[in-house]
C-alpha cells in the first residue's frame, strides 16, 4: 500500500498547451505541444479567484498519471 506522499510525487508533471475548446463545467480541450488533444478542467484556485481562460490561451497544466486528463493550474 502506498503511502499518500507517494501518490502525489507520481501524479506531478507540468505540461503546457493551448486552449481548442470551452466545455460547460470550465472544462476545457487542451492541445499539447507534442500535439495530443486531452481534456482538463480548472484548479480548485484558479476557479476560486475567477481567474478567465479562453480559447487560444497558452496554460500550464499538470497531468494524471495515465496521462489522458489534466488539472490547469496557470494561465501563461
Amino acid at each position: 500500500m502506498k503511502r499518500r506522499d507517494e501518490k502525489k510525487k507520481e501524479i506531478i508533471e507540468t505540461v503546457s498547451g493551448t486552449v481548442t475548446e470551452a466545455l460547460p463545467n470550465t472544462q476545457f480541450r487542451v492541445e499539447l505541444d507534442n500535439e495530443k488533444i486531452i481534456l482538463a478542467y480548472l484548479a480548485g484556485k484558479m476557479r476560486k479567484f475567477r481567474i478567465k481562460v479562453l480559447i487560444g490561451d497558452r496554460v500550464e497544466m499538470v497531468l494524471s498519471p495515465d496521462g489522458d486528463k489534466g488539472r490547469i493550474v496557470k494561465r501563461t
